[in-house]
């Protein structure tokens, strides 16, 4: 395994993680978000990851063991389950029927969502710094 491999492995983790914060703060500031550009309600939207190789691995064994994060891609929730209708009659984007579609965002959800994130994030921070510590260690050695 190269010298640098545990900072890109730590690094590509917190870029993820900071993503996927960035997109739940996004969730939770649209929460009542009515209007969009597109037109209708603010659609909840997740952060799909996936795993990728990392190069240079010294031994062709840890190849397939040794895997860093990427985003893949952020996708909005699916249609029937990313809007519900609520009885408004007084909202200006209320239907005939006095029906607004509003986002089927979940706080409560979104906010657990954001501690498991705060938690992988601080977890690839310790992982980072237990890793500088090894390669200053390893350093000391040749003195």
């Amino acid at each position: 395994m190269e010298f640098y491999t545990p900072f890109k492995i730590c690094g590509d983790g917190l870029a993820a993680q900071r993503a996927k914060m960035d997109v739940i703060v996004s969730n939770i500031a649209n929460v009542n978000t009515t209007r969009t550009p597109e037109g209708g309600p603010y659609k909840r939207k997740v952060v799909v990851f996936s795993a990728d190789s990392v190069d240079n691995s010294f031994d062709s064994k840890l190849k397939d063991a040794v895997q860093t994060v990427k985003v893949d891609g952020i996708e909005e929730a699916a249609a029937d389950e990313s809007v519900k209708m609520m009885h408004n009659p007084g909202h200006p984007d209320a239907d005939a029927k006095g029906f607004v579609a509003v986002p089927n965002i979940n706080v409560v959800t979104e906010m657990v969502d954001m501690m498991l994130t705060n938690r992988a994030y601080e977890a690839c921070v310790t992982a980072f710094d237990a890793s500088k510590n090894m390669a200053i260690k390893t350093l000391d050695i040749g003195k």
